[in-house]
């Protein structure tokens, strides 16, 4: 068994030597972690396992940011006139997931960074955390780097925001193939358009 599958193994389905250890360890980092600003950088990935199968290198031009995220839904906010279907609800249906609003929030706190992926990481009764990989298309070693150089074109500007990441992909409903999902792509929208 290889390194990450062993640290794999720990984070998901901890041996019951390590059990206690594990928990309290993420007790530690939660009371530490409620403490710092919402958006951090860091220096290494907490899970390395998870960072590298995403893509991460521990070379020049990659960068791990740890974002919290509010639990809890999404609250409109108050609308003083208008229609009365707008006031009925105060429920506001963003139709993507927590892991997308951490990954749009981290590439609007680092603008000259390209959003690579992202992965869970603790969650309490107040907050979600997650772990965001950017990468710098600028850097000399990203260019020169044939495994990640593609991310250097000008089609991947700004690709969070136009749902491109995994999570992204994952709340447009592109993990679903064939028989149901034909209306999918290229986008819901693209459907609707030809539709009329």
């Amino acid at each position: 068994m290889s390194l990450y599958k062993y640290l794999r193994q720990i984070w998901r389905k901890p041996d019951k030597e390590v059990k206690e250890e594990v928990h309290s360890l993420k007790r530690e980092r939660l009371l530490k972690w409620r403490r710092e600003p919402s958006t951090v950088r860091i220096e290494r990935p907490t899970r390395l396992d998870r960072a590298r199968s995403l893509g991460y290198k521990a070379k020049p031009g990659f960068v791990i940011v740890r974002q919290r995220v509010l639990r809890g839904g999404r609250k409109r906010e108050k609308i003083r006139n208008g229609r009365t279907s707008k006031h009925r609800s105060l429920r506001k249906d963003l139709k993507i997931s927590y892991q997308v609003v951490a990954e749009q929030r981290v590439a609007r706190k680092f603008p000259n960074l390209e959003v690579l992926n992202s992965y869970y990481v603790m969650e309490d009764g107040k907050y979600y955390w997650y772990e965001v990989i950017l990468v710098d298309p600028q850097n000399p070693s990203i260019k020169a780097d044939k495994n990640i150089n593609w991310i250097t074109k000008k089609q991947n500007k700004r690709r969070v925001f136009r749902g491109l990441t995994s999570a992204g992909k994952k709340s447009r409903g592109l993990n679903n193939k064939g028989r149901g999902a034909e209306k999918i792509r290229p986008s819901m929208r693209a459907n609707k358009r030809l539709a009329k």
